[in-house]
């Protein structure tokens, strides 16, 4: 049986699609030698019983019988795979399911994370690294938030799946391009010279500086030669933090993690917007009763639950009574004149944004930053300086205002303990 062909490649990907979807054992003809293996000749089984009475099937036909060059063969994949792959002496890179990269991708994109991390990705899939995490971070109002992407590779095959990320609140001033955090300590094996530890993440940096039992130095910038020192410790005391680094070195980390399920779940926007304590909305929810749309927010106020999560409070589209275009609209907002700068509003607001709005205040026109607050039945309008602006005076009739709040009565509506 010649198993060397040029469309390796492709058969090894249908092969390990086949592996993850529990369909183990395969039947194929085997064409004259002048011809080489080819996609199409192969079918898949889920029981050795089905693949055999095929295989006998096929075997049995007076076309394929009467040639000796047309044999009729059955396989486990697994068996397959192995044998395709040392005739074929295929790369890791041509071995690796193109397929699986192309739908991580796609899931990534949508997901919104981003280029720098999907061509990541792509680097660790192609070396076969089995099991990997990249990192990815975004601007927050104040501050930035730190992502943590997990990457691991099937048992059964070649593929990847991602299943979830961490995201990580750091209220510390964002590092300068090419800067990272290190943790500086001497070297026990070489005196007179230091071991550096880099970090890309704060969080990750605090928690391995204050692991450290001798003297150690906490840091930021593009190496230890051209540092800041943020924290210092003697002998296993701390003995130094920076007055402007204090907060976050001293405040526990907001963390949580958000789940994906084959590329549906929190866009990497969301995720931080979540973590800095703002609303948003999905439309793809599912329940016992099925498929649902809700505005979420997570409950900082509450212990975590068992898993070190926050739970997040729902509040349901349209039952809990929160429909943002009518709130919007009792309010003199330049953007909502122009259909295509409303529907981008929206979209912003519902990912959790504060977007940017023209308004007019003392006759002049201004521009404010805005967020909705779905439990109130609200939005909340913000100076550029984070300073908050009484929405009152910029309703379009302030009598209006008497009747704008959703009511108390509504929050039992809410659902607590999602898992995101």
């Amino acid at each position: 049986m010649n198993l060397e062909t040029r469309y390796a490649g492709a058969i090894i990907r249908m092969l390990e699609d086949a592996q993850d979807i529990g369909l183990p054992y395969v039947v194929f003809e085997m064409h004259p030698t002048d011809m080489q293996l080819q996609p199409h000749q192969f079918q898949f089984f889920d029981t050795l019983g089905e693949a055999l009475d095929e295989w006998k099937a096929k075997a049995g036909l007076n076309y394929l019988s009467a040639w000796e060059g047309y044999p009729v063969y059955y396989r486990h994949v697994d068996q397959l795979l192995d044998e395709l792959k040392q005739v074929n002496k295929l790369s890791k890179e041509e071995i690796m399911n193109y397929n699986n990269l192309e739908t991580l991708k796609g899931e990534l994109t949508k997901l919104r994370f981003s280029d720098k991390t999907i061509a990541a990705m792509q680097q660790q899939m192609e070396k076969g690294v089995p099991e990997f995490y990249l990192n990815d971070k975004i601007k927050g109002t104040r501050g930035q938030v730190d992502l943590t992407l997990h990457f691991k590779q099937s048992g059964q095959s070649e593929n990847y799946y991602f299943n979830k990320f961490e995201a990580t609140l750091n209220t510390a001033k964002p590092l300068e391009e090419g800067q990272k955090y290190m943790v500086i300590s001497p070297n026990p094996n070489a005196a007179g010279k230091n071991l550096v530890k880099p970090f890309e993440h704060m969080h990750e940096a605090i928690s391995f500086f204050k692991e450290q039992k001798g003297d150690s130095v906490l840091a930021a910038g593009k190496d230890a030669a051209h540092k800041t020192e943020l924290a210092k410790m003697e002998k296993g005391k701390i003995n130094y933090v920076a007055k402007e680094f204090q907060v976050p070195f001293r405040s526990p980390a907001r963390t949580q993690t958000f789940y994906i399920d084959r590329g549906k779940g929190f866009t990497a926007e969301q995720g931080a917007n979540l973590m800095q304590g703002r609303a948003v909305y999905r439309d793809d929810l599912v329940n016992a009763a099925g498929e649902y749309k809700a505005w979420i927010k997570l409950d900082m106020d509450s212990p975590k639950d068992r898993y070190q999560n926050y739970t997040a409070n729902q509040y349901h589209v349209p039952s809990y009574g929160f429909d943002l275009e009518k709130v919007l609209d009792k309010f003199q907002i330049k953007e909502l004149n122009d259909p295509a700068k409303k529907a981008a509003l929206v979209e912003s607001l519902q990912n959790g944004n504060r977007p940017a709005i023209t308004t007019v205040k003392d006759g002049q026109e201004i521009k404010l930053n805005i967020e909705a607050v779905p439990r109130y039945g609200q939005i909340n309008m913000f100076q550029d300086n984070g300073k908050p602006e009484k929405r009152e005076q910029f309703l379009k009739e302030p009598s209006l205002n008497t009747n704008l709040n959703v009511g108390k009565a509504k929050e039992k509506e809410q659902e607590q303990g999602l898992s995101v």
